[in-house]
């Protein structure tokens, strides 16, 4: 293996460790997350509250698009991965409905 290729590999491996704390970050966040929106939910459930907020979920999706511009993120893909996740939380709203 010459230099180069050692060199090329070795940073490889620190991106790629790199990438599995992050993965792990963004998973225990979600979690966090998901913990906070139940407790919402069943907030809303016990005063009969809508399970979704349309004002709210506009200001977020604003405020995550203005963030992922400034974090050099495709503002389109923040935009989904939020949606993506107001749905689930809004999927878990209604189940406390029921």
């Amino acid at each position: 293996m010459t230099d180069t290729v050692a060199r090329a590999a070795a940073l490889l491996k620190e991106h790629r460790e790199s990438i599995d704390r992050l993965d792990a970050i963004l998973v225990y966040t979600l979690g966090e997350r998901f913990k906070h929106t139940q407790a919402v939910g069943r907030l809303k459930a016990e005063h009969d509250l809508p399970p979704s907020d349309p004002t709210r979920e506009a200001h977020q999706i604003a405020r995550l698009e203005d963030l992922a511009k400034q974090a050099d993120l495709d503002p389109e893909f923040a935009k989904a991965f939020l949606n993506f996740i107001i749905q689930e939380v809004i999927h878990h709203h209604e189940k406390h409905k029921l």
